[in-house]
């Protein structure tokens, strides 16, 4: 490669920089504030950010929110969700499993506009509906709610620009090239890095105790949100599309900005459950 090309290729390196600076610059402090604000601000936000979900993954399956089958998936992640708020966690997840078992049957007997099996209308039950509930799961917990909620999110978008600047800045080896030509090892190692130095971190600052263990959990979470943006792009790859939507202008879909949460959370609500309330997920 010449010197001129190389010059020419620096721009497009970085050409998806802004967007995503914009899209942090909007959703971050959003998050942060009614993670801050408490467990119904907070449950609000989950809520809304759910129903732009649902109304992103029915149109992504060629269907309408506003008829049958499409109208099914915020249905049944709503009423999921709120059993999840009325403290009947199991109860929303029973509801949420027989609720796509029967979606999946009934869907799944014939195509949607793009050719592809209807059977996906219904996988958006799981994938909306399991990190709806984790995220109001976690942060209803009363004492350790609040630094669980933001150690979850600030590991995420840790290991998304840890990943973003690697990739940029080393290139290398691609990762996962059939589903994702742009991501590569260099990347994913700077993602978990990345993750591991904030969780540390982020521990050191809310309770200092377990440094060691706080960056092996952000390790975790960092590994299933890296596993779940190459998720996203997988299923944008079999539905032929650039963006998961138009919502947000010039940016992308709501899916496109959320794919490493919607992964890593019920991870880190399945961890909380485990250690039980009250205590934060690295200790």
């Amino acid at each position: 490669m010449t010197a001129a090309t190389a010059l020419a290729a620096e721009p497009k390196r970085w050409r998806d920089l802004r967007k995503r600076f914009l899209s942090a610059l909007v959703l971050g402090p959003t998050a942060l504030a009614c993670i801050w604000l408490g467990s119904e601000p907070w449950t609000m936000l989950v809520a809304v950010a759910a129903a732009l979900l649902s109304w992103e993954w029915v149109h992504l399956c060629g269907y309408r929110t506003r008829a049958l089958p499409g109208l099914a998936v915020p249905v049944a992640v709503f009423a999921a969700g709120t059993l999840a708020v009325v403290e009947h966690p199991h109860a929303a997840l029973l509801l949420l499993l027989a609720l796509w078992v029967v979606a999946w049957w009934t869907a799944d007997r014939g195509r949607d506009k793009r050719g592809q099996s209807a059977g996906w209308l219904a996988a958006g039950v799981l994938y909306i509906g399991l990190a709806g509930i984790a995220l109001i799961e976690l942060r209803h917990d009363n004492v350790a709610g609040e630094v669980n909620v933001l150690f979850l999110f600030l590991v995420v978008w840790a290991s998304d620009i840890g990943a973003y600047l690697a990739g940029r800045l080393f290139g290398g080896p691609k990762l996962a090239a059939a589903v994702s030509p742009n991501k590569t090892w260099s990347g994913a190692v700077g993602g978990l890095a990345a993750a591991m130095l904030v969780g540390a971190a982020t521990a050191m600052v809310l309770a200092p105790d377990g440094l060691a263990r706080a960056a092996a959990v952000a390790a975790i979470l960092g590994v299933f949100s890296q596993g779940g943006d190459l998720l996203e792009s997988w299923i944008k790859r079999r539905f032929d599309v650039k963006d998961s939507s138009a919502l947000i202008p010039g940016h992308g879909g709501l899916l496109d900005r959320l794919d490493g949460v919607l992964a890593a959370a019920p991870v880190a609500a399945l961890l909380a459950l485990a250690l039980g309330q009250g205590q934060p997920l690295w200790q």
